[in-house]
């Protein structure tokens, strides 16, 4: 932070250089430096404050995950997913605490993977405080949510406890290092090397956490193979709706609360001019600007998939529609800092189609995932990257990733194509390395008979084979499975 001192020996002469001038340029420069200093100390506390909420925001999504996955399974596994939910924040904030931040943001290091603050040690550092950790480790528990939902309804609970661990503080800190660090091989705040000449800018993640997850999930559901009744005896699609419409309403709407703080958060800090200090114009205002881009794409894609589902099945779905407006937010969020609103909309629009299309693909090849999160976060996620190499705007990308006056921008903005290959090259580099890592783990985990439950277990419901109980007390199942137990007693 740029700080400006008030010099005694400079004012003493400015003062006439008389021996009552030495006193008053000390007891002037004394006063004026501590009243320096309290500014600067109040933008630490601004933008430390700033950062903390938004973690909280995006911490927050957590329990919009679990009521949206509640409401997106059957009754007989409410429990269940519930717990995996809860699981991941707890299982992912030991993890990211004891490797995880490390291996993202252990600088300095080399361009794939950081080595230093191993259970924070060292901590806080002029680069990174405790709000920097907390905020990053949402972000980790967010990717390792995203998996949960695919493979949810007919997977072993010791899998979930497994793969959790191992995204949360392996697989996802590497892809962070790579895209958000700034010794990262693809990052855009490197000081030199930059991705053909630009890196990648992928702001919130949709590539580091939404494809991170996707890809992870999806590798967990296609080697499990569709639940159970799925798909029939002839191959036809069998959908198997969720079982409260409510609980996905609330989940959807907790989720874009947290996204004020996933997208606008990821700027960091607030107290930051654009030029001169003094003027309107600041990066408060591209807080603003990223809120409102966030926002218009949800609402986009929302509508856009009201109508495009009506035509397509005849009816207005509400769980159809909460998944496109999710669509829209996961595709906005690499590029909500460098774009206009009015692309936002393009982007939203494009998103609903992407997932339409992606979950035609999936009953084509018999692809279940109860929640379509592969479908929503790796394919919407997949056009929200390349939708910002093509609409990114030249003085915004100048603005948040200053310090580079020649970096490319959006091809369709006349920026050139090197953003567009840069932004191939993440899409690759994520879908080839989580594919490694966890598809190589989810079948290590179908080899030793770990990964999915038994049909016994899947027909009765996880909740009461592992977790002793339905989650709804006077369910009529609870009811027909006392009495089994009491005749078999």
């Amino acid at each position: 932070m740029a700080t400006f001192t008030c010099s005694a020996s400079d004012l003493h002469a400015l003062l006439g250089g008389s021996a009552n001038s030495t006193a008053a340029a000390e007891y002037i420069c004394g006063g004026f430096n501590a009243v320096a200093n309290k500014f600067i100390d109040t933008s630490y506390a601004v933008d430390n404050t700033y950062l903390l909420f938004s973690a909280y925001l995006v911490f927050a999504m957590q329990l919009g995950f679990a009521m949206l996955c509640a409401g997106s399974v059957r009754a007989k596994n409410t429990m269940n997913i519930m717990l995996t939910n809860v699981l991941d924040a707890a299982i992912g904030g030991i993890f990211f605490y004891v490797f995880g931040f490390a291996l993202a943001f252990g600088t300095p290091s080399n361009g794939f993977i950081g080595k230093h603050f191993f259970g924070l040690t060292d901590f806080p550092s002029q680069s990174f405080d405790y709000g920097f950790f907390l905020f990053q480790w949402a972000f980790a528990i967010a990717a390792a949510g995203i998996t949960s939902g695919s493979i949810a309804e007919r997977t072993q609970f010791v899998s979930y406890l497994i793969y959790s661990s191992f995204l949360t503080g392996l697989v996802y800190p590497i892809v962070a290092h790579w895209f958000w660090s700034a010794d990262g091989w693809g990052s855009p705040v490197r000081s030199e090397n930059l991705l053909f000449g630009s890196g990648v800018i992928d702001f919130a993640g949709c590539g580091v956490v939404h494809l991170v997850g996707a890809v992870a999930g999806f590798w967990g559901a296609f080697i499990e193979g569709p639940r159970i009744g799925r798909f029939d005896h002839e191959g036809k699609s069998s959908p198997i709706r969720g079982h409260s419409g409510t609980l996905v309403v609330m989940g959807t709407f907790l989720l874009w609360f947290g996204w004020y703080g996933f997208n606008p958060g990821s700027f960091l800090n607030i107290v930051k001019a654009y030029g001169e200090s003094g003027h309107y114009y600041g990066q408060w205002s591209a807080i603003g600007r990223t809120a409102v881009t966030t926002t218009l794409a949800g609402c986009t894609a929302a509508l856009t998939t009201l109508f495009g589902k009506r035509m397509q099945t005849g009816h207005w779905s509400v769980s159809d529609v909460c998944n496109g407006l999710l669509g829209g937010f996961a595709a906005i969020t690499a590029g909500c800092s460098v774009v206009d609103p009015w692309a936002a909309i393009i982007c939203g629009f494009v998103a609903a189609w992407v997932l339409i299309g992606c979950n035609l693909l999936a009953e084509k090849f018999h692809y279940d995932d109860p929640l379509e999160a592969a479908q929503l976060h790796g394919g919407c996620g997949t056009w929200g990257i390349i939708f910002t190499a093509l609409f990114a705007k030249k003085q915004y990308v100048n603005e948040v990733y200053s310090g580079s006056p020649d970096r490319t921008y959006g091809l369709l903005l006349g920026g050139g194509g090197r953003l567009l290959a840069a932004h191939v090259v993440q899409i690759l580099a994520i879908v080839a390395w989580v594919s490694i890592t966890m598809g190589t783990m989810f079948f290590l985990l179908h080899k030793l008979n770990l990964l999915r439950s038994s049909p016994e277990e899947e027909m009765e419901g996880l909740d009461l084979t592992s977790h002793g109980g339905l989650a709804y007390e006077y369910h009529q199942e609870a009811e027909e499975h006392a009495k089994r137990r009491a005749f078999e007693v």
